[in-house]
């Protein structure tokens, strides 16, 4: 078996999944992340994208990779256990192209004349999340086919 690390992903609702990985890329808040088995400790912003996890080959399962829509959060490495504490988390299996289509048109569609400084930041950052889920639902059905 290949060196592999523990990964949870929590949700304020639920654990997402507690299981063997051997490799995550995480968004963070300033790019993509790759974590890899034996990474130095390390604590981080986690930014809004897709999160992708690759599992180990085992006796009873061919491993495999699957991925995720996170959105805002923080992510632990230490003694070869990543904690991915996300906002949300949503797989991307059950992401719809259309859903996330309308929702950037939705945002896209918002006025800013006359708002102030921090509600165009949370339309700015409505855009940037319903952009990512775009990408995350192109980049699932792009695998699947």
């Amino acid at each position: 078996m290949a060196k592999s690390f523990r990964c949870k992903l929590i949700t304020p609702e639920s654990q997402v999944f507690d299981e063997q990985a051997v490799a995550a890329v995480v968004p963070a808040w300033d790019g993509l992340l790759g974590i890899l088995p034996d990474r130095a400790p390390m604590v981080m912003q986690m930014g809004t994208g897709e999160l992708r996890v690759d599992f180990p080959d085992t006796a009873s399962a061919k491993g495999g990779s699957r991925s995720f829509f996170v959105d805002d959060g923080f992510v632990q490495m230490v003694s070869n256990e990543l904690t991915i504490l996300a906002a949300s988390a949503v797989a991307a299996e059950k992401l719809s192209e259309s859903d996330a289509q309308a929702e950037l048109n939705e945002v896209s569609a918002r006025r800013t004349d006359g708002l102030s400084g921090p509600e165009i930041e949370r339309i700015r950052k409505a855009r940037t999340r319903a952009e990512a889920k775009l990408r995350a639902a192109r980049s699932f059905r792009g695998k699947s086919i």
